[in-house]
Parts: C-alpha cells; structure tokens; sequence
C-alpha cells in the first residue's frame, strides 16, 4: 500500500502516453523524419514540466521518499560520453521503435513482444551496474 501512489502515477502516465500517440511507432518515424512536431510537443513540455518541477523542489527543500535529502549536482561535460550514450540510446530506440518510458505502455497495450525489449533493458542496466566502476566517469 505503501507504493500505491506511484502505482496510480505510473498508470496515469500510460494513459496519458497512450492517447497523446507517444507510443506510436508512425509518430517517431515522423519525428525522425521532421515531418511532424507532434513528438517535439510532447518532449519540449516535458522538459519543461520537469524542469518547472525541479525548481519548485529545489525551493521548498523537498526530500526523497526514504526522507533523505535531494541532491543536485552538474555532471562534467564530455563530448565522447555524450555521443557513446546518446548513440547507444537512439540505437535501442531505432531497433525497437520505442524510448524506455514507453516500453511498459506498449507491454500493456498488448505488444507482447516489448516484454523482450523490458528484459534486455533490464539486462544491459544489470550489465552496466557490473562494469560502470571500470567506465570514465
């Protein structure tokens, strides 16, 4: 009972993923292709919802949900961890026509096959807790 809310979050934001046409494979392949803003909509507002967010939240000195304090910190700008990342992130989104956000909604929706998708995601995230003390950080 205890994560009920996040549970109630989470089903809310697949609703709202779902009939905003996020999940939509047709909608990135426009995005992809600049023949749509649809997606740049949803994106730009996110960014801005989140950022909206943090601010409020760096103001009234929220904390976590275990009570700790929430930490801010810039990371150092490093053009090769960048495009190693971002590249090894549009790949996965090209294959599989889905960010990871989405790749629940989908699963949820009926596309059996993002269940696969899920365990890969969840494999390299494994894969990389194993090997981050060895990245350049």
């Amino acid at each position: 009972m205890k994560f009920l809310k996040f549970l109630l979050i989470g089903v809310f934001f697949g609703i709202v993923l779902s009939k905003s046409e996020a999940i939509s494979w047709f909608r990135i392949y426009e995005m992809f292709k600049f023949q749509s803003f649809h997606m740049y909509g949803i994106i730009g507002s996110a960014v801005v919802c989140g950022a909206i967010v943090i601010a409020i939240m760096k103001k009234m000195g929220l904390k976590s949900v275990e009570g700790a304090d929430i930490k801010y910190s810039v990371k150092p700008f490093g053009v090769t961890r960048y495009l190693l990342g971002g590249t090894i992130f549009g790949m996965g989104w090209a294959m599989t026509g889905a960010c990871p956000g989405p790749m629940f909604v989908l699963a949820g929706n009926g596309f059996g096959v993002f269940l696969v998708v899920i365990v890969s995601a969840m494999f390299g995230t494994f894969l990389y807790g194993l090997v981050k003390n060895r990245l350049p950080h």
